[in-house]
């Protein structure tokens, strides 16, 4: 048996939802995640989609459930990309697991994928550098490396410290700075 490609412990699972209000609503109410912080129209630096640049623009919502974060992505935008390489306009499901790779490991961990023979399938940079490594032919699904360094560290905690401390109830919806999104005209 030989060593696992993933090094890092996945910390998020992500979902694509065909409309990130009522993705976060279900994930509300139905499982108790929350609450999410929201980030629209992200795009990132240097985006890449299958080795060409892009500027396809995604919606994100980043909650906690239990010892896991949860990332919901909704693409309205008609352009390709990783989440429209599994779903189609109006459908959602499981779409990546999301590692944080400590950037001295990061070539290393890398390599260790792609010399399996798994396609870099999209590459970003946000702070720090982010792939997306096309594993569906043996998982089903994508696996993201993102950068691990002490800021991406820092809201993985805080995302999940607001969690630990949240009534369930009060302000799910949020914007990356934790101010609250009124969302009582699409939520009953």
């Amino acid at each position: 048996m030989q060593t696992p490609l993933l090094r890092v412990p996945p910390l998020q699972y992500a979902y694509v939802v065909p409309d990130l209000l009522q993705g976060i609503r279900d994930w509300v109410e139905v499982m108790g995640a929350g609450p999410f912080f929201v980030m629209r129209d992200f795009v990132g630096t240097d985006l890449t989609y299958r080795g060409a640049p892009s500027t396809t623009r995604v919606h994100y919502a980043f909650g906690q459930w239990g010892p896991t974060q949860v990332q919901l992505i909704a693409q309205d935008d008609p352009s390709p990309s990783i989440y429209r390489d599994m779903y189609a306009p109006g459908e959602g499901g499981f779409h990546h697991v999301c590692s944080l790779v400590p950037l001295e490991q990061w070539d290393e961990q890398v390599a260790a994928f792609t010399d399996a023979g798994y396609e870099v399938a999209a590459s970003l940079t946000t702070t720090v550098p982010v792939v997306y490594l096309d594993c569906r032919s043996d998982l089903g699904f994508f696996v993201e490396l993102y950068g691990r360094t002490e800021r991406t560290e820092s809201f993985f905690a805080m995302v999940r410290s607001t969690h630990d401390v949240w009534d369930g109830v009060t302000d799910p919806v949020r914007d990356r700075s934790g101010a609250p999104i009124d969302v009582t005209d699409g939520w009953d």
